[in-house]
């Protein structure tokens, strides 16, 4: 369900902080955040940060495609290794299993 449009989007107010910070600087360095429930907004364009996945801090650089999304979207937090050589195997054999009968 989405949030109400008179409560606005949600940022965590660290985050607005930390934002401004580098901003500031000038420099563009990775912002490590936790918070991957919190809103992109426009002032995050072209700001890298580093949105943890239970692992590590993946590296998002933010565009304006992103505005309105949610850290937590871009940093996924289950890897897929791929299938197994036995499970190639097994859905190959089964069709000609199936046609003998």
């Amino acid at each position: 369900m989405a949030r109400s449009v008179w409560k606005g989007p949600f940022v965590d107010g660290y985050l607005l902080r930390k934002a401004e910070a580098v901003r500031g600087k000038g420099r563009n360095e990775i912002i490590k955040i936790w918070s991957r429930r919190s809103t992109i907004l426009p002032q995050f364009v072209g700001l890298t940060f580093g949105v943890h996945n239970g692992h590590k801090h993946m590296p998002v650089l933010v565009t304006e495609n992103m505005i309105g999304h949610k850290f937590g979207e871009f940093s996924p937090t289950r890897t897929f290794h791929g299938h197994t050589a036995g499970d190639k195997k097994a859905t190959v054999a089964a069709p000609a299993a199936n046609k003998k009968s």
